[in-house]
């Protein structure tokens, strides 16, 4: 994992997982978000999507896996997160969390990244920004 000084604009990484109905059913019970959007079959072939969807903070998440393990990696701290949620995932689907560089403020250590989680089909479901100090 990159020191501060060993990490550059243009830097990238990324994490990928499939999304299984046992990581939604964990998600609501440590969250207590039991929407039945989300855990709820009848109820979820009712709505817009026709079947369940996964919570979309879950999906914003492994954003969170990039930032602690990969890049900038251990001894960061998260300072904000922007997210736009752009598209439903869906049990099943398999999703990569990518962050990249866009800025240094070498004075406190903080990063800015754009941050993006995209399907299987490489679109981008999660949109945004985050700010850490490492």
């Amino acid at each position: 994992m990159p020191n501060y000084e060993e990490i550059h604009i243009g830097d990238k990484a990324s994490f990928t997982k499939t999304i299984s109905e046992s990581d939604v059913y964990q998600f609501a019970g440590i969250t207590g978000d039991f929407n039945p959007v989300h855990v709820n079959s009848e109820y979820a072939n009712q709505t817009i999507f026709k079947e369940r969807v996964v919570h979309g903070i879950l999906t914003a998440g492994f954003i969170s896996a990039v930032l602690g393990t990969k890049l900038p990696g251990k001894d960061t701290i998260y300072l904000s997160q922007k997210v736009d949620f752009k598209a439903p995932v869906k049990i099943g689907d398999t999703v990569t969390a990518e962050v990249e560089v866009l800025e240094k403020k070498d004075r406190k250590k903080i990063i800015r990244l754009r941050t993006i989680v995209k399907n299987q089909l490489d679109e981008i479901v999660v949109d945004g920004e985050a700010v850490v100090m490492k």
